[in-house]
């Protein structure tokens, strides 16, 4: 079974060209190495992914080249524990992290009080 056939069944992407993308970018490793999009994947094999921000380490389980629902895509892979700590950590973190937006002040467009100190400060 292809290596991005796999990955769209399991839902780890909504398409097969995402997962392929994703394969030739290096973001999926078999057994800890770099494969292409057409590696044959055999049950018992680690993945390694990468998927935006979360890193995954799983173990495939099952083969399956249809994509089907949610609940039996998950029975196709069982991820490690230390890999579920570590993206609940990384999850956590990214929800207590201030939005660096929200830190600092005048940005994007001065309220009206802002205004009129800016036309204040300028001698307007």
């Amino acid at each position: 079974m292809r290596i991005d056939k796999w990955l769209w069944a399991a839902r780890f992407y909504k398409t097969r060209s995402l997962a392929q993308q994703a394969v030739e970018a290096g973001r999926v490793k078999l057994n800890g190495e770099r494969v292409k999009p057409a590696k044959e994947l055999r049950v018992g094999d680690t993945l390694d992914l990468r998927i935006a921000t979360q890193d995954w380490t799983i173990n495939i389980r099952a083969l399956s080249d249809k994509r089907g629902p949610a609940a039996v895509a998950q029975t196709l892979y069982e991820e490690t524990e230390e890999s579920r700590a570590r993206r609940i950590a990384q999850l956590l973190m990214r929800k207590l992290s201030v939005e660096p937006a929200h830190d600092r002040q005048g940005h994007g467009r001065p309220t009206k009080r802002e205004r009129r100190q800016l036309e204040r400060w300028r001698g307007e």
